[in-house]
């Protein structure tokens, strides 16, 4: 490195993933040079890369997410359904067993969700970002260090595949390396306070594995078995995902205590041992297509770079926010962070003072919505390890929990809940006056004795030829 004049980026991006591709996109239009850094092959086609084992589980994007991606790279919904995701309406798109009973089905669409495999839609943002001017790749590349002093971060250093070391200047380093980002131990190194950390563990992991839809997946629904928190014992809970290629993602889900296992023989008698077999009973008619895989690293950690005072450094991402993923608000909330970085970087200069802070906050917002969501469930299982409820937490959950309830048959707190999930609203929306009204009013029907299934999807269960498709589903018991 001795003698060789540094690289220069305005903007350098450590990490090439869904995070780092959408910080381009906010920054790139305001014609500002951008640089990625990625350690791995990017590939040009939806497959597989290195360096994303959660691509091998269920992913749901919410409409908040999705529409902020949209906003930042127009066209991309438009490839993800040309390339075979499927938008699904919410709530009447989605058979669920919520700790409060099965949702009903004949409400109207309040918003929707993107149903993908992870790579189609890393893919599908990466080729609009990369395609943007001023937007640069440097793939088989990896950050070791920051560069600069107490007060701003200047760059960092790259380490090339062949062991050399480049100095890379840039008057704003953003980290996008995920879950296991090095930034807070290299920030110390440049004499910076150690970052505030927040960690929630309920000790979840996933065990996830492809089926061959028995049906064309086109008009499907998710299902989508809940996680009761108020049960006795570890908590368990499924989802069965329609993707592209006429395949279903199955992933099931359990805390420390009850985790499922890579074990393919298990797989199915998990299942079957939810609050609902109904997942099981939907495997039962169809055959899997690849083998188990199983993810335990799922804590929610919430590093708080909006404390610290540094200039020229963001985190954007699971770098400062990472999230269990059995609520499925990781990439929205990215994205929504992504946007806010947009939305400031059209009114200020990247290399003015306090402008790191500014984004740190400003990226916080969404992604402290989608934490208060995350913790207020998983703090509440009796294995969990980090911050514990406080009094404030406890009241906050017992009410969400008589909305969950109510919801199963009133269409007030159906929308309420959907807009505060999908991220298109804030909490605050949960203490409106008419869904308050409707909370201490509780449910106005009687709960459902099954899932509400249409026609079609009952002639699955029974392995029967699909009938002539109906929009509306009706009560049914699991067999």
């Amino acid at each position: 490195m001795a003698g060789t004049p540094p690289s220069r980026s305005r903007v350098l991006i450590l990490g090439g993933g869904l995070s780092g591709t959408l910080a381009a996109a906010a920054l790139a239009p305001h014609g500002i040079g951008v640089d990625i850094v990625e350690r791995h092959a990017l590939p040009d086609t939806p497959r597989a890369r290195r360096g994303l084992p959660q691509a091998r589980h269920a992913h749901m994007l919410w409409s908040g997410g999705a529409d902020a991606i949209e906003s930042l790279l127009p066209g991309t919904l438009e490839m993800w359904l040309g390339a075979g995701a499927h938008r699904i309406p919410i709530p009447n798109g989605m058979v669920s067993f919520s700790p409060g009973g099965w949702y009903r089905r004949c409400w109207p669409e309040a918003q929707y969700l993107i149903s993908a495999g992870r790579d189609l839609v890393d893919w599908a943002v990466r080729t609009r970002a990369l395609a943007l001017p001023g937007v640069r790749l440097l793939s088989g590349a990896e950050p070791v260090r920051l560069l600069g002093t107490r007060t701003r971060v200047t760059g960092a250093v790259i380490r090339h595949q062949d062991g050399t070391e480049e100095v890379r200047e840039a008057d704003l380093v953003i980290d996008a390396t995920g879950r296991a980002s090095r930034a807070p131990s290299w920030l110390a190194g440049l004499g910076i306070p150690v970052v505030p950390e927040t960690v929630v563990d309920a000790g979840v992991a996933y065990a996830s594995r492809r089926y061959k839809a028995p049906v064309d997946t086109a008009g499907w629904p998710v299902i989508n078995i809940q996680v009761d928190a108020r049960l006795a014992g570890p908590g368990s809970g499924g989802t069965i995902l329609p993707i592209e290629g006429g395949e279903w993602m199955v992933s099931l889900a359990g805390t420390r205590g009850g985790q499922p296992t890579s074990a393919a023989s298990q797989f199915l008698a998990y299942a079957r041992n939810l609050r609902s077999p109904l997942i099981a009973e939907f495997l039962d008619r169809t055959e899997p297509i690849g083998p188990v895989t199983v993810t335990r690293n799922t804590a929610n950690r919430r590093r708080h770079y909006e404390k610290i005072r540094v200039d020229g450094f963001v985190a954007l991402g699971d770098s400062a926010t990472a999230l269990n993923p059995i609520y499925g608000h990781g990439m929205s909330a990215a994205a929504q962070g992504a946007r806010a970085l947009r939305e400031l970087a059209s009114t200020s200069d990247i290399t003015s003072k306090g402008f790191a802070r500014r984004a740190q906050r400003a990226i916080a917002r969404p992604a402290a919505a989608a934490w208060l969501l995350a913790v207020g469930q998983d703090a509440a299982f009796p294995q969990s390890i980090g911050k514990k409820p406080t009094l404030a937490d406890r009241v906050a959950t017992k009410y969400v929990n008589r909305l969950v309830t109510t919801a199963c048959s009133d269409f007030t707190v159906v929308e309420a809940l959907t807009d505060v999930m999908t991220l298109q609203a804030s909490g605050s929306g949960l203490a409106h006056p008419r869904v308050l009204l409707a909370a201490i009013r509780g449910p106005r029907l009687p709960p459902l004795a099954g899932p509400a299934l249409t026609p079609a999807e009952q002639a699955v269960l029974l392995g029967r030829p699909a009938p002539t498709p109906t929009p509306t589903p009706t009560p049914t018991s699991t067999t």
